[in-house]
């Protein structure tokens, strides 16, 4: 595929992640040239914010959701986030949960495909939903677990 026609395709996916978010009412800030935008949700006054990023990569021709959560995991709870984010991908269907040893950052990633396809809103929603599920499912989880709240073995059990 030319580089031309890699750009094209990107670009309308690009557009496709706007006018979903659009659609959505989602405020979200842009980067058209990076072909990136990111937004925060927040649920509830007691769930931790998502604050999350899409973007377009062209020479691969993927669509990349990441989530990064808003706290990294003290240095003494490093083993056990790595042991609990193991344990929440192991069965999941979509996404995954990256976990950085060296800093404690724990990031949800989705990465989707657009190579001969046409990517329309309804697979934007789904990333977006999927991942707020996942992530909220998680987040609070991750945190306790951080604070001293919940072990890691109370957390596979209740897996």
């Amino acid at each position: 595929m030319t580089d031309d026609k890699k750009l094209y395709n990107a670009v309308n996916v690009y557009k496709t992640i706007c006018d979903s978010l659009d659609a959505k009412g989602l405020n979200y800030n842009k980067e058209e040239d990076k072909l990136f935008v990111f937004f925060g949700i927040k649920g509830s006054e007691e769930n931790i914010p998502l604050h999350t990023f899409i973007s377009v990569d062209v020479d691969r021709q993927l669509v990349r959701l990441d989530s990064v959560l808003p706290f990294k995991m003290n240095e003494d709870k490093r083993v056990d986030g790595a042991i609990a984010t193991g344990a929440a991908n192991f069965g999941m269907v979509d996404g995954n949960f990256d976990y950085d040893m060296s800093d404690g950052t724990i990031r949800f990633s989705m990465t989707v495909s657009f190579i001969g396809s046409l990517i329309g809103e309804g697979l934007i929603d789904y990333l977006i939903s999927c991942s707020c599920y996942t992530v909220d499912k998680y987040n609070d989880k991750f945190y306790d677990i951080n604070e001293g709240k919940l072990s890691v073995a109370d957390f596979i059990e209740n897996e």
